[in-house]
């Protein structure tokens, strides 16, 4: 019984694979020390309620799974659409009612031409570059080699919906970065 009062010890024996649990449902280091700290204070505080029908680290991860879900709805709860809506990188290509605020340009230039071409290669390379990490990487992953969406989703830690939501972003990164970097090319010419 001594092992379940113990805060120090869950940490020392728990702690990193507790953080580990955190990181990868949040994705954010910060966040996972918070709920890591949370479980411990709540464990500590609730350790009379530990039956032992489980182990420690049994329990300490339920408590965890707790603490992330009600943080999760608290989000939820205080998220405010509009601002969520604002800082959207791609709500600068919609209008208030979804319409494009600008439509895509056509672009000249016959498709297979371009996947012939190394100098386009090497734009649509410095393009793909530019993007956020996860969109490069499901980017990659998705169109470049070919990876099916549950491989993708396994190996990124996202839903299926989040992967479609990541490469929409991604394309549309992708054509602005293309319209300036190589069609928007001979405008400038």
């Amino acid at each position: 019984m001594s092992e379940t009062v113990n805060p120090q010890q869950w940490l020392q024996e728990h702690g990193d694979y507790l953080y580990r649990y955190a990181m990868s449902r949040l994705h954010n280091e910060d966040l996972a020390s918070d709920m890591l700290q949370e479980t411990l204070l709540a464990a500590w505080k609730g350790h009379r309620n530990f039956k032992g029908d489980s182990t420690i680290r049994t329990w300490l991860i339920g408590i965890l799974k707790h603490k992330i879900i009600d943080h999760i709805r608290k989000e939820i709860r205080n998220r405010n659409l509009s601002d969520a809506i604002e800082h959207d990188p791609t709500s600068a290509y919609f209008d208030s009612d979804g319409s494009w605020s600008e439509a895509p340009r056509a672009w000249k230039e016959n498709p297979e031409d371009l996947c012939r071409s190394g100098q386009f290669h090497g734009v649509l390379d410095s393009c793909i570059d530019k993007l956020p990490e996860k969109q490069r990487l499901v980017f990659r992953m998705r169109e470049l080699s070919n990876d099916d969406t549950e491989t993708v989703c396994k190996a990124c830690d996202v839903t299926s919906t989040h992967l479609h939501v990541l490469l929409h972003r991604a394309r549309l990164g992708l054509r602005k970065c293309l319209e300036i970097k190589w069609f928007g090319k001979d405008e400038r010419s």
